[in-house]
């Protein structure tokens, strides 16, 4: 069986959750097997906002909502604040991160990394972990061995699911699992797709979270960077072939990053749903 999930960010500060209202309404048409919700970059979106929208996906859409819950600038006092929250809402899927560094916040004195914020979380009980993994390494890892060490004492620690960055080349993800299932990690893994829309965007996240844009994709981005519309059609259609090897290969999971624009996500979804189908049969 492949589960098939959408990533969607809550609104800014000067924004309101019912600007949220006609993506969800689409990509809740899609029946998702769960939707997660980002908390921002060093926790730079108020909490509050993740979980209001996580709450209305599962109370409006009766979807089941993940949280992403970053630690690298919290307290434990902060991170158990929002636990108590997510379960007075019945928010029982945290994606636990270490989350990015924000130069004007101070680090937390209590979690270093994503496995120390597993290992509390665990100890709270009631909550279904997932947690990030990266098949081409963490930027900050020295290396791939390094890497993988790291993802074991995660899954160690008590991660019951992974997902993965995204990622532009199908054979990096293969390898990655290959290596996975060497190490003895043997929990699912989601793959993250994001499908190409806006050339200057997807350079600046590629290089962001270290994802290699493959000669095929760059000649993609080259050719109709100046149109719109034709940049989108090749993206998505990029995206599709991704997908279909995925889930031809028996990807556990497919893990969309929406960007909050959800005609893409229809897209794919419709081109790839009978697919879906056939594996849950199967």
């Amino acid at each position: 069986m492949c589960s098939f999930s959408f990533e969607v960010f809550p609104p800014r500060k000067d924004e309101s959750i019912k600007n949220l209202g006609a993506i969800l309404d689409d990509l809740g048409q899609l029946s998702p097997n769960f939707i997660s919700v980002t908390f921002g970059a060093g926790g730079s979106i108020n909490s509050q906002n993740t979980l209001e929208v996580a709450s209305l996906i599962q109370e409006k859409y009766q979807i089941p909502s993940i949280v992403h819950l970053p630690c690298i600038h919290s307290s434990k006092e902060k991170i158990s604040s929002i636990l108590q929250q997510c379960k007075e809402r019945k928010l029982d899927k945290i994606l636990a991160l270490r989350g990015d560094l924000c130069g004007d916040l101070p680090k937390s004195k209590d979690f270093s990394y994503a496995s120390d914020l597993i290992a509390f979380i665990k100890e709270q009980e009631g909550f279904e972990i997932y947690a990030a993994c990266y098949p081409e390494k963490h930027n900050e890892a020295k290396n791939f061995i390094e890497d993988i060490h790291y993802l074991k004492d995660k899954v160690n620690t008590g991660t019951d699911k992974l997902i993965t960055q995204l990622f532009y080349n199908n054979e990096d993800f293969y390898t990655f699992k290959q290596n996975c299932a060497l190490t003895g990690i043997k929990v699912p893994i989601y793959a993250g797709i994001m499908p190409i829309t806006n050339k200057r965007q997807i350079l600046k996240i590629s290089q962001l979270c270290g994802a290699k844009i493959p000669s095929k994709f760059s000649k993609i981005l080259e050719k109709y960077e100046n149109n719109t519309l034709a940049l989108e059609d090749a993206g998505i259609a990029y995206a599709i072939d991704q997908i279909v090897d995925l889930i031809t290969s028996g990807v556990d999971g497919i893990h969309l990053y929406t960007m909050n624009k959800s005609k893409a996500a229809i897209r794919i979804y419709e081109a790839v749903k009978y697919l879906l189908k056939e594996e849950l049969q199967a």
